[in-house]
């Protein structure tokens, strides 16, 4: 994959529940990791005692994360609302020239920070709370 702008990675949410996804806030830097739990099935009799493991066994996770400064009031309102009711919604992660990962999330962090000759901005941090599906480009 050769080099990609990092304003090109979208962070898209759901708001209405009716699979029309639009962007969230002007995230200025973004990241996502994939994670996948490991069940040990090391016993006596194993080879040379090295550690064995179950394939395809362990709890599978995402997590997104991202910096940046709300684009309106609605977007604020939105990420706002999620946060204090825990809500649990449909997201899309766009990575160019990757594919889309899309899936239900929560937001687990979330912080506010300010300068006083700056503007406002945030940081967020979204979790997996479901099946994620990916579609290549």
């Amino acid at each position: 994959m050769a080099a990609q702008k990092g304003k090109d990675l979208l962070l898209k949410v759901d708001t209405t529940g009716t699979g029309s996804f639009s962007t969230v806030a002007g995230l200025r830097s973004r990241s996502i990791a994939f994670n996948a739990e490991t069940v040990d099935v090391t016993h006596a009799e194993s080879v040379g005692e090295w550690r064995e493991l179950l394939a395809g066994a362990g709890v599978k996770s995402a997590r997104v994360a991202g910096a940046g400064i709300f684009k309106d009031a609605t977007s604020d309102a939105t990420i706002r609302a999620y946060v204090f009711d825990g809500t649990i919604r449909e997201w899309q992660i766009v990575i160019p020239d990757f594919g889309t990962i899309e899936g239900l999330f929560q937001i687990t962090s979330f912080e506010l920070s300010g300068r006083h000759d700056a503007e406002v901005a945030f940081e967020i941090t979204l979790e997996s709370a479901g099946l994620l599906t990916f579609t290549a480009p």
